[in-house]
């Protein structure tokens, strides 16, 4: 009797576990096997697990005049340079953030990661204006400067997460030995803080490269992104479901792939920076 009650929590939470699993996985996969079927199976009234995989979505959004390499190489580079700022700029507040000692410090962190939660609405209009005095609307800067404005405060926070839970003896130990502030961090604390980097890294390239709202604002025909191409297939004239789910199969895959590629940095990245 008391082997079928210990039996009975775990079968529940391996099919609870099963079931979440599912819920997530099912409408990405059939996104990907819908994506290699033609337009007439993707819209006949019932679903068809077998068939005969084609590539032509795939072939007209590269090939086409409308093709998707700009809106790909935009996305890369903006995505890239406001990811890596956002970390090396993260990473270094972060550190001051976790080793300074000030009264308050609890809420100078709650008011980074406090400008993370605002809404979009309230933000998009003040940027819009301030781009467009700076003349920074359509071009790659401003979107990079738009990405961080939500990426940079997200980077702090996580990074000063990660730094709170690295003990300072070990920066002291390397400046005891002769190394300097500069030289304990960069030799002895970074090295050890490669999963909370890789963490963050990934967190922020994927809100930039999925990110709809500031680059349909500030993006104009030169700086358009992945997801505004998607977007530019609902039309009133119908919508082309093919090219559609080979968009999205595009924008979710490589950041899914990336993501278990870095698995076991990722897992310990999210662990070592708990919060308590």
């Amino acid at each position: 009797m008391n082997t079928s009650k210990r039996w009975l929590p775990h079968t529940f939470k391996i099919a609870l576990l099963t079931l979440l699993l599912l819920w997530t996985l099912i409408p990405i996969i059939w996104m990907v096997l819908s994506s290699f079927k033609s337009n007439d199976i993707i819209t006949a009234g019932t679903p068809r697990v077998f068939f005969t995989p084609i590539l032509e979505h795939y072939t007209s959004l590269f090939s086409s005049g409308n093709s998707l390499w700009p809106y790909l190489l935009n996305s890369l580079f903006i995505a890239g340079v406001s990811t890596l700022i956002a970390v090396v700029l993260g990473c270094m507040a972060g550190f001051g953030l976790s080793r300074i000692r000030i009264k308050g410090k609890q809420h100078l962190a709650f008011w980074i990661i406090s400008t993370r939660m605002a809404p979009i609405a309230a933000v998009i209009v003040p940027l819009y204006l301030l781009f467009r005095y700076l003349y920074l609307l359509d071009t790659h800067a401003g979107l990079i400067v738009a990405y961080l404005s939500f990426n940079l405060p997200f980077a702090i926070w996580l990074m000063t997460a990660f730094f709170d839970d690295l003990p300072p003896d070990l920066e002291e130990a390397a400046m005891i030995d002769g190394a300097t502030k500069l030289q304990a961090f960069r030799y002895v604390v970074l090295p050890l803080m490669t999963p909370g980097l890789v963490t963050t890294a990934i967190l922020c390239f994927i809100f930039a490269w999925n990110d709809y709202a500031f680059a349909q604002t500030f993006s104009g025909p030169n700086t358009q992104t992945i997801p505004i191409a998607a977007a530019q297939l609902l039309t009133q004239t119908g919508i082309d479901w093919g090219k559609l789910l080979a968009i999205g199969t595009i924008v979710v895959c490589p950041m899914a792939i990336a993501g278990l590629l870095v698995k076991r940095w990722l897992v310990k990245g999210l662990t070592l920076g708990a919060v308590k």
